[in-house]
């Protein structure tokens, strides 16, 4: 699933019928994920955070700036917080399946509707900065709101989009892509905000003053790239924590924030007891950091997501000072949509398989026989790894026990996706209007690639079932041959669904080219799971010839 965040500040923070008016903007998009509308009175600052797929987050800034310009009147503003328009920053990241440049395209785009649309001037920054001097926001921003009438008529300072005029009631805009940020905190086995401190100027990248031998402050730079530090008391925990913004995980991911700050603690005589995760964090950087945990533990990092993150939730301490539930914390998690089919119990959905309704269908028990497949795979290449007569096929154990983990997440998801998609099919034939026979056309090849997916799945799987076989354990040899003749059914079953979707179709080019490719996916397979079969029930003692 592809999700942008986008963590608009507004220049409001007193008026909640304000603030939170221009925050419903946004959410009214459909598709759109409000996640927290966080006002300081202080600062006269809201910082609003969305999330979802990139098309409606672009939508749902474009709102946002519509509203707050119609409620927020930069003439009488006033706060702590530097500011130069009713929507002061309004940044694009990357979380899941997006990239940077993505982000960059979506900032584009939106700084130009606002520009020609509204009427009003928009600066990039960040990766999206036209020009070097424009990367930072603190240098645009330079003299703030009140210094726009000057700086607007010096042709450097002329927007990247909209007029080059001074709009008193709104200011200017800032748009771009940004890293995402992460803030976390390192619990200590003190309460003292001293020793917290010097772990913070130990770890962050800024690091300390000190005095160089000729008497002139120096600054000596810390352990980490990327990360901002310091030290306070959390009287409520009871304990001094090094509070930290990560500014680009890729550079220092948590992980190696928390080892950061218990190398640096136990230099002292401390301890890191166990961390916090203040706000979301997208679940690329829990599996990072479960990952690594379990490498260092000599252990297959091949296993379920859920054992991974379940891994770094415990190492990095995470449930220490509050609990820390991923269904809340990690975006992914927030956003994804239920799959009944796929939570069921292996009863229950035997049970709803069988009842008189048509879904679910041969095409989820397609995928989900893949995906046993898959999980036999991974099984025999992750039961010989902790092994030390297996040390040296560790590497390849492991590889394969990823990427079948991978395949069997994939035909797990696709079990309630063919279902959906079949609802679709009924939906489009219930329409009415001049662009049904479209419609049903569109939801009749969707409908189709969902089963074509598990069948263009299955030779790999039966491969990955391969491989562990003959790497693995003779004890798990039937397990392997058991993986590759579920993935042949899975095949089948799934190129079965693809051709009756698509029976009436085969005139048309896209539904032809599924149709050949679902035909190669099952030759493939069955050539495959035929050699497996044959080896495992020759080296069983039974007749090949039996096959």
């Amino acid at each position: 699933m592809k999700i942008v965040e986008c963590v608009p500040n507004i220049s409001e923070g007193r008026v909640p019928e304000v603030y939170n008016a221009v925050a419903q903007a946004a959410a009214a998009v459909p598709g759109v994920e409000l996640l927290d509308v966080d006002p300081g009175a202080e600062t006269n600052r809201t910082v609003i955070t969305f999330v979802g797929e990139p098309e409606a987050v672009l939508d749902g800034a474009f709102q946002l700036v519509v509203a707050a310009r119609g409620l927020i009147d930069m003439r009488a503003h006033h706060g702590a917080h530097g500011r130069m328009g009713a929507v002061d920053v309004c940044p694009f990241i990357p979380v899941s399946d997006v990239s940077m440049d993505d982000c960059v395209e979506l900032a584009n785009r939106l700084a130009k509707r606002v520009g020609e649309e509204l009427s009003l001037p928009v600066y990039l920054y960040e990766f999206a900065a036209t020009r070097p001097e424009r990367r930072s926001l603190a240098a645009i921003r330079k003299g703030e709101y009140e210094a726009l009438p000057r700086k607007l008529e010096d042709p450097d300072f002329a927007p990247d989009y909209g007029p080059t005029v001074f709009v008193p009631e709104f200011g200017a805009m800032v748009t771009g892509a940004r890293k995402f940020l992460v803030a976390y905190n390192v619990n200590l086995n003190v309460s003292d905000k001293r020793w917290a401190n010097r772990v913070a100027f130990d770890v962050r990248e800024m690091g300390r003053t000190v005095v160089a031998p000729d008497g002139r402050s120096i600054q000596q730079p810390g352990m980490l790239k990327a990360v901002r530090g310091m030290g306070w008391v959390i009287p409520e925990y009871g304990c001094a924590q090094v509070s930290m913004n990560l500014v680009d995980i890729d550079v220092t991911p948590i992980h190696a924030a928390f080892d950061a700050c218990d190398e640096s603690a136990r230099e002292r005589g401390l301890r890191a007891t166990g961390s916090e995760l203040v706000g979301l964090v997208p679940k690329s950087a829990l599996l990072a950091a479960g990952c690594h945990y379990l490498e260092r533990m000599g252990r297959s990092r091949g296993v379920p997501e859920s054992d991974i993150v379940h891994t770094a939730v415990r190492s990095l301490g995470l449930n220490e000072v509050a609990e820390f539930n991923p269904g809340e914390k990690i975006i992914e998690d927030i956003l994804a949509r239920e799959r009944p089919l796929a939570a069921m119990t292996l009863q229950e959905f035997a049970d709803e398989t069988s009842r008189d309704s048509a879904a679910p269908g041969g095409g989820s028990v397609a995928a989900l026989a893949g995906a046993l497949g898959a999980s036999l795979a991974a099984m025999v290449a992750n039961l010989p790894h902790p092994k030390s007569e297996f040390e040296d096929a560790r590497p390849e154990l492991e590889e394969v026990a990823v990427r079948a983990q991978e395949l069997k997440q994939r035909l797990l998801d696709a079990i309630d996706a063919d279902t959906w998609a079949f609802q679709r099919v009924m939906e489009a034939n219930r329409a009415t209007g001049a662009d049904r026979e479209e419609g049903i056309r569109e939801a009749t090849l969707g409908a189709a690639r969902v089963p074509l997916e598990v069948a263009e799945a299955c030779p790999e799987i039966v491969d990955l079932c391969r491989r562990s076989r003959k790497i693995g354990m003779a004890a798990s040899a039937s397990d392997a041959g058991v993986g590759a003749g579920m993935a042949r059914a899975a095949a089948l079953g799934a190129a079965m669904n693809v051709r009756i979707n698509l029976q009436v179709m085969s005139d048309d080019p896209e539904a032809a080219d599924m149709l050949e490719r679902a035909d190669a996916a099952v030759r493939k397979t069955r050539s495959l799971a035929s050699e497996v079969e044959k080896a495992v029930w020759g080296g069983l003692g039974g007749e090949v010839s039996d096959l």
